[in-house]
């Protein structure tokens, strides 16, 4: 990725059109994702993702001087987030107490998929109950693939407060997936005499 991102910087800063579509692809739905959860608005994040992408191509001579591509983009949509819900007057805060391998299918078998369906669904609701500070910094650990101390850049914060959020969303995520398991163990039908006595 990382060799993959000095490419297309230099692409750009040759006035390679092309190579700033594919930096677009690459980044576009994460950015909107991680500026929408701070100004609330679809809209808005979309506006802000595109300033910074029109702002990255008008000074593309100086883009050979980042050093760290994708830390540059979020921090630019994060400070054009912020300083959006600044102008509307909204107060800019964030506390702390306001914040594995990925799941593929063994096979085709269509109960397989079913229960990895099931259980992706379970965990997307599990990551949307943890406060908005942990969630993203979640997310943008464990979905944008960012490191601890990229992550730590971005959002101004401490890498052990990464670790110590990071630990917090685990077993919040762990404890809330297995509340769940136990909700659903039995079912009415599972349950009753009929089914209870029958020979397997």
């Amino acid at each position: 990725m990382t060799a993959n991102l000095r490419l297309i910087q230099q692409g750009i800063c040759d006035g390679n059109e092309t190579a700033l579509t594919e930096l677009y692809r690459l980044f576009h739905s994460r950015l909107h994702y991680f500026s929408n959860s701070i100004v609330k608005s679809p809209e808005d994040a979309e506006e802000l993702v595109e300033d910074v992408f029109v702002k990255l191509w008008a000074n593309r001579k100086n883009i050979l001087s980042i050093d760290n591509l994708s830390v540059y983009l979020y921090v630019a949509v994060k400070n054009r987030s912020y300083n959006l819900l600044v102008k509307r007057g909204k107060t800019v805060h964030y506390s702390l107490e306001d914040m594995g391998d990925e799941m593929s299918a063994p096979s085709l078998d269509p109960h397989r998929l079913l229960v990895s369906a099931e259980m992706m669904k379970r965990m997307q609701l599990a990551i949307e109950s943890l406060p908005p500070r942990c969630r993203m910094i979640f997310r943008l650990i464990r979905e944008d693939g960012l490191q601890y101390k990229e992550v730590a850049q971005i959002l101004s914060i401490s890498v052990n407060t990464i670790d110590v959020q990071m630990a917090i969303a685990t077993k919040r995520i762990c404890a809330l997936l297995e509340q769940q398991d136990g909700d659903v163990k039995l079912s009415p039908r599972s349950n009753s005499p009929d089914r209870k006595n029958q020979i397997p």
